[in-house]
């Protein structure tokens, strides 16, 4: 977003908050949009604003208004002050804090903080509007991709099919109900505020299978064996049986994949300073090496699958 739209876009914000006081700073740490602190009649807020050719991940901004109001209603997430369509900005509440690190968040109090936030959401009963499948996501990251010139990564055929046996696996499971999700669970989006953690960044909520963001979580903080059971347990509120953990590797697998299809994109598209290639062949390394797990892991969700 150029200045001027900027410029424009905090001018309508201070029309409906109070008239801006001090500068505008860019904040740290996004890979997707670009977030501004703004003073806006003596309140502090966030102005977030989509990076370039952000439609092209499939993010709903109405969706993602809807998560982070919710969120905020059971305080995991700052709250919502406002919301332009066009051009398309959310601003919330700063909130004074710290982004947590993976090692952080694997700490077993953490963990359960996690856990208890997660669970909350996934059960408020919210209605986004919109639907995530993690499977039909990394199939269109793969169309985007081709149609604007770039190579399918090494595997990516044969990792589709495993996902979608994920996906038929799980089809009319209890717990694979659609409920509202977060779907982007790295630890930059968690901040420590006080004794307080909060999830921030909603742009890819959606209503989706509960078992995407546990994994997604677990994928993106690199959990090992024990901090999976922990988690789980925090989840559940009992020790997990076969079947869970399983679920919960074929999840954390699914997450990679889109993970990886998600990064080509954006190296096709985006204009922020980061590695997107190198992410994406990292995701995809780990998703072809724990390839041959998933039939394993399937026959054991399938012998008591929830």
């Amino acid at each position: 977003m150029t200045i001027p739209e900027l410029t424009e876009v905090v001018a309508r914000v201070a029309a409906l908050l109070g008239a801006r006081e001090g500068g505008v700073s860019l904040l740290e740490g996004g890979i997707t949009n670009r977030n501004y602190r703004v003073c806006l009649g003596g309140t502090n807020y966030v102005v977030r604003l989509p990076g370039k050719d952000t439609e092209l991940l499939g993010i709903d901004r109405g969706a993602e208004c809807a998560a982070n109001k919710r969120a905020a209603e059971l305080g995991i997430a700052p709250p919502v002050a406002a919301f332009l369509e066009d051009p398309s900005s959310l601003v919330t509440h700063f909130v004074v804090g710290d982004m947590m690190e993976p090692a952080e968040l694997r700490e077993a109090e953490n963990l359960g903080k996690v856990a208890a936030a997660l669970r909350e959401f996934h059960g408020s009963g919210a209605e986004l509007g919109v639907d995530f499948d993690g499977v039909a996501t990394a199939e269109r990251y793969a169309a985007t991709v081709e149609r604007l010139g770039g190579e399918p990564p090494h595997g990516l055929a044969e990792a589709l099919d495993r996902g979608r046996a994920i996906r038929e696996a799980a089809t009319g499971l209890g717990e694979h109900r659609a409920v509202p999700c977060h779907d982007d669970l790295l630890s930059y989006n968690f901040l420590r505020s006080g004794e307080r953690l909060l999830i921030v960044d909603w742009e890819y909520a959606g209503m989706g299978d509960r078992w995407f963001d546990l994994g997604n979580f677990a994928a993106h903080n690199d959990l090992d064996d024990d901090q999976e059971v922990l988690f789980l347990t925090k989840y559940f509120g009992e020790p997990p049986d076969d079947a869970r953990r399983a679920w919960l590797r074929l999840f954390r697998w699914l997450s990679d994949l889109r993970e990886a299809m998600w990064a080509l994109v954006q190296a096709a598209v985006s204009e922020v300073d980061f590695d997107f290639a190198g992410y994406s062949r990292r995701h995809m390394e780990r998703v072809v090496a724990a390839g041959p797990s998933v039939e394993g892991w399937l026959r054991e969700a399938r012998v008591a699958g929830p």
